[in-house]
């Protein structure tokens, strides 16, 4: 699909001018969902009449619209649920985007971690059902290790869940300087029972670049160096997109 919108985002660096091409293309990393849920909900489409004919009164036609809408409806979200949006992210070494689309939910700093060497900023983004799902690289990295854990599916709303939910986290470190090491965590929710993680220990990823997805409402979290060389630039509320929304900016950047 064609169309776009332009932008400009400012850094210590320059200014960078790109354009976002909007296109709709579905995940790999939905299988085999991507292809099953449709031709379910198709299936059910087609069978439908037959299957009501004996429950819906004649002449109930509105009745029998409103079921197939729902299902219409259904369809719809199913196809819209794993498209894979092309994104242009912003060519400024000095960035770290967003792992993945949805609202901040959490900005804080924590003196210390399992994931890294604190004091930590962790920013938490929640993903809602109507949400792209794919999670990208917040800058150009080397992934360095690659962590799951089991656990539960509390609501991924609640904070508790950063800490009982299962979980895979991805220590990264950046390729530019300051080579700082960064922490994409994905985190299943309540409804989200699939983590996918397609990166390898040792890949490079360019920032914005797809490395996997979580099926259904969960939440993603990125943690980095909470020092004075880096400025956050989101707050709790802020609706986010993966690989285009600046979170956080170092003050002095290197190639």
């Amino acid at each position: 699909m064609g169309g776009g919108s332009a932008f400009f985002v400012e850094s210590p660096c320059g200014v960078v001018y790109h354009t976002v091409r909007m296109r709709i293309p579905l995940t790999k990393y939905g299988l085999p969902q991507v292809v099953v849920y449709p031709l379910v909900i198709l299936a059910a489409m087609v069978l439908y009449p037959a299957l009501t004919r004996h429950f819906v009164p004649q002449g109930a036609i509105l009745t029998f619209w409103a079921g197939e809408a729902v299902l219409l409806a259904l369809l719809v979200w199913s196809l819209l649920f794993f498209r894979d949006p092309d994104r242009r992210p912003p060519q400024d070494v000095s960035l770290l985007l967003a792992p993945a689309d949805g609202k901040i939910t959490d900005v804080e700093t924590l003196a210390e971690t399992d994931l890294m060497p604190g004091p930590v900023l962790r920013v938490g983004i929640f993903l809602s059902i109507f949400n792209t799902h794919i999670n990208r690289a917040p800058c150009d990295v080397t992934v360095e290790e690659i962590t799951y854990r089991e656990g539960r599916y509390v609501n991924a709303l609640k904070p508790l869940a950063a800490k009982v939910n299962e979980s895979n986290a991805l220590a990264l470190v950046r390729t530019a300087e300051p080579r700082d090491r960064l922490v994409v965590r994905q985190i299943s929710g309540a409804v989200a029972r699939r983590i996918v993680c397609a990166a390898r220990k040792g890949q490079q990823l360019a920032g914005g670049e797809p490395f996997g997805m979580i099926k259904f409402g969960s939440r993603t979290e990125l943690y980095l160096p909470a020092d004075g060389d880096i400025e956050c630039l989101v707050q709790v509320g802020d609706k986010v997109k993966a690989g285009v929304t600046p979170l956080a900016r170092y003050k002095i950047c290197r190639a």
